[in-house]
């Protein structure tokens, strides 16, 4: 939608961050489901972290209906988003050292499983197989991207952080992220990538229990699956990674950019649609490639709309209860 409005500093932050023009025609999304404009005022800048109060724009046109202009002047000053958001600041107090414990633990034991598994999945590797290797990696991708829609809009869009052992282990990191959205750029390997791959450790397992107890002919005639859930298991292990790289805005190694670029992986342009509040759409973090698909359906809002209808809860209420916490 065209917008008469004058070009500012924010449009212009916002286009070179959003590297729109660096993708291929073919990946653009058909139909722009936020515009520039709503991208621009509803959603961090993450690039520039710290233009994340209300925009002057906004307090103009609100002047005169507000009758406590000092109220409101106060109000834009306390952080959108971002590491001063109060709770932001709450939420990240609340990761404690039984949960890195965990995610070391499962960092570990999974890239032991990784290394076990790809030397496996070589050894009985067979050229003419080549073909159904490449189906199988197509299909493990849109395996992942869906898994990770799936399990980032349940975990977005339902529960609490006061839920016992899953809120503060699991559901705290997400709704961290929605009001500080560059935390995941100032953790380490292990916090990003622990939960992850957790997922993967029953995928990587039951696989090598697979190559161990079977005989060379059942692998042979079993392949493509193998092939199907190792490259799955890889791209669901990879996918909080990817993600982090979605909101990486310097130094990020040149072949990343590049599978940026060409939507091979979540590109930041892509995932910039999601964090248009209220985080309603496009949950999908591995490659991005189902999100528009999805979309079109109305895939999330329609199950959204019948866990509301069944069980009276509303959809994204704690992650709002946590966005309001500005002070």
């Amino acid at each position: 939608m065209a917008s008469n409005r004058p070009r500012t500093g924010f449009d212009e932050r916002l286009n070179a961050s959003l590297d729109y023009d660096l993708l291929p025609l073919m990946w653009r999304v058909p139909t722009p489901v936020k515009t520039d404009q709503e991208i621009l005022q509803n959603s961090m800048l993450e690039d520039d972290p710290n233009s994340n109060t209300i925009l002057a724009g906004s307090l103009e046109s609100d002047a005169g209906s507000c009758a406590d202009g000092d109220k409101r002047e106060q109000q834009a000053k306390r952080p959108r988003w971002g590491p001063q958001h109060k709770g932001a600041q709450e939420l990240a107090k609340l990761y404690s050292s039984g949960k890195r414990t965990q995610e070391l633990v499962c960092v570990y034991i999974c890239i032991t499983l990784m290394v076990l598994n790809l030397a496996l999945i070589l050894r009985h590797f067979r050229f003419e197989r080549i073909s159904n290797v490449v189906v199988a990696a197509i299909f493990g991708i849109l395996t992942a991207d869906f898994g990770s829609g799936l399990v980032h809009w349940g975990a977005d869009t339902w529960g609490s952080v006061d839920l016992p052992i899953v809120g503060k282990n699991f559901l705290r990191p997400f709704r961290e992220h929605h009001i500080d959205p560059t935390s995941i750029t100032r953790h380490d390997f292990i916090e990003t990538n622990g939960d992850n791959f957790m997922v993967a450790l029953p995928i990587l397992g039951k696989l090598a229990w697979n190559f161990f107890t079977r005989s060379n002919a059942e692998i042979q005639q079993d392949y493509a699956i193998s092939a199907y859930l190792f490259l799955c298991s890889i791209f669901i292990a990879m996918t909080n990674q990817i993600h982090k790289w979605s909101h990486t805005y310097w130094g990020l190694p040149g072949w990343v950019l590049f599978l940026q670029r060409h939507h091979i992986i979540l590109p930041r342009r892509h995932h910039r649609i999601h964090h248009v509040a209220p985080h309603e759409t496009y949950f999908c973090i591995t490659t991005g490639w189902l999100n528009w698909p999805l979309e079109k359906i109305k895939f999330w809002s329609t199950l959204e709309a019948i866990i509301e209808l069944s069980t009276g809860h509303k959809p994204r209420a704690d992650d709002l209860k946590w966005a309001q916490k500005r002070a």
